[in-house]
């Protein structure tokens, strides 16, 4: 997979982790605090639209996760 694969399996996976624990009819509510990693996460999407930096994207870089397939 490239960055570009994990970066959105990644933050799909803290998506629905945090909506898990942050929604009340949850079966695995713990606290609706969690939401604001949700909007945390949608921020980033946000402004790598327009900046064209992601933070998570310069971390899987440095630890040599291929930017493009062969």
């Amino acid at each position: 997979m490239i960055i570009n694969d994990w970066v959105h399996t990644i933050a799909g996976f803290f998506i629905l982790l945090s909506l898990a624990l942050g929604v009340d009819s949850s079966p695995f509510f713990y606290s609706k605090y969690w939401l604001f990693f949700t909007a945390f996460v949608g921020l980033n999407f946000f402004q790598f639209g327009f900046s064209k930096v992601c933070p998570l994207g310069l971390i899987l870089k440095a630890l040599g996760v291929p930017e493009h397939r062969h």
